[in-house]
């Protein structure tokens, strides 16, 4: 469904509630910030459900303080009050929500907020914000071909990081289970529109005879959804521009989450923190950024 026929759904939604709105209505929501419009005060978010009121759905919804989308980037984690009045809506007290794992024992919770404060002490000039051009790189996939970023111009690429002996199923296997679902969505454009590739963090144990095994269990596409591997440094390098870090830790190794995606001409389009997103909402982002890419062809 578009955000188009979601927006008309909303509004159907209002209009067939089954009890008039005398008065503004607020609900708690939250979801992924898909787009930032300055000049029209909106943002476009991927929402999850409202229980009792409105089912998952990707909507725009109006913003009253322009201030409110300083600072903003699409890919953020956001909450925010969902104000309905009889002929009106608006997101209201708009605010990011940092991820935090809840899941995590505390001796590992404290070994996160540690790599965390370590993140923080970064040159800010190593982190890529939304709207930069993401330098070229060069890593080795399962089939044992070189495969840069730059052959990709002109395609949206997505990109996440894991390693394959991870034994968490909320960590790296669901971010490597959300691409295998973004292939079964997007099976059309794939290749033709969008590019995944995940990259290992661990290449010491991580080499394409692996990588190639682990690709069959997702029923990857060799030539659509590459897994990379390459030398220490130059994963290292790649991460710290993603903000992206991980040690290792009693035989495993702690890490953060990021899922990148990145647009038809080469620039960083979001980059979502976390494990918390649904995978709808993920396709949701990168359906937003390949169509957005077309229209700004078509112009």
């Amino acid at each position: 469904m578009t955000i188009r026929q979601n927006h008309v759904l909303f509004l159907a939604l209002l209009v067939l509630g089954a009890a008039p709105l005398s008065a503004s209505q607020k609900y708690d929501a939250n979801g992924i910030l898909i787009q930032v419009d300055q000049s029209h005060q909106t943002i476009t978010v991927s929402c999850k459900e409202i229980p009792g009121y409105m089912e998952a759905m990707t909507m725009s919804f109006p913003v009253r303080d322009p201030k409110t989308l300083d600072h903003l980037e699409p890919g953020t984690a956001i909450d925010f009050s969902l104000v309905v009045d009889k002929n009106s809506s608006y997101a209201d007290n708009v605010r990011p929500h940092p991820f935090e794992s809840l899941d995590l024992d505390p001796t590992q919770a404290r070994r996160y907020k540690l790599m965390e404060q370590a993140i923080a002490t970064r040159s800010a000039a190593d982190v890529l914000h939304v709207g930069q051009p993401v330098p070229d790189f060069t890593l080795t996939d399962q089939t044992r071909q070189r495969v840069s970023l730059s052959q990709f111009s002109g395609k949206v690429v997505a990109i996440t990081f894991i390693y394959t002996r991870c034994p968490r199923p909320d960590y790296c296997v669901l971010l490597s289970n959300n691409f295998g679902l973004l292939q079964r969505r997007f099976p059309s454009q794939m290749g033709r529109d969008l590019i995944l590739l995940t990259i290992v963090i661990d290449p010491e144990h991580d080499q394409p005879e692996s990588l190639a095994n682990y690709a069959r269990t997702w029923k990857a596409d060799a030539r659509t959804w590459h897994f990379l591997t390459g030398p220490l440094p130059d994963i290292q390098r790649l991460c710290r521009k993603f903000d992206m870090a991980f040690y290792p830790d009693e035989g495993l190794l702690v890490h953060s989450f990021h899922t990148v995606v990145i647009d038809r001409q080469g620039k960083l389009a979001a980059n979502l923190e976390g494990n918390d997103f649904t995978t709808r909402q993920l396709g949701d982002m990168v359906q937003s950024i390949i169509a957005n890419a077309k229209s700004a062809g078509a112009e």
